[in-house]
């Protein structure tokens, strides 16, 4: 499985990831809702379950995503300022470019 973080959302991310209540959790990216030829992502911090595959990114983060779940293999996390400051995941090897 592969996933894709920005520069951006690479910085917002260790921020996370350095906060006290944040120890021993690693990001994971999952589907919040699935509909017609759509899905949609979010983020969580979560420990490594039997389902789970760990993914090393090239921005020395680690994130987990459930290998049964063939929508997340591919995604992008990236961190917008405009229109609105916040984490934007995509698929694009899924031809999900950007929820509605």
């Amino acid at each position: 499985m592969k996933c894709k973080i920005t520069r951006n959302a690479a910085k917002k991310i260790k921020e996370i990831l350095a906060e006290e209540d944040s120890q021993g959790q690693m990001l994971r990216v999952l589907v919040t809702h699935a509909h017609d030829d759509h899905v949609h992502y979010g983020l969580d911090l979560d420990t490594p379950s039997e389902n789970d595959e760990i993914v090393h990114t090239d921005k020395e983060i680690d994130v987990l995503l459930d290998k049964n779940v063939d929508a997340l293999d591919g995604v992008k996390i990236d961190y917008l300022y405009l229109p609105e400051e916040g984490f934007v995941i995509t698929n694009p090897s899924k031809g999900n470019h950007g929820d509605h």
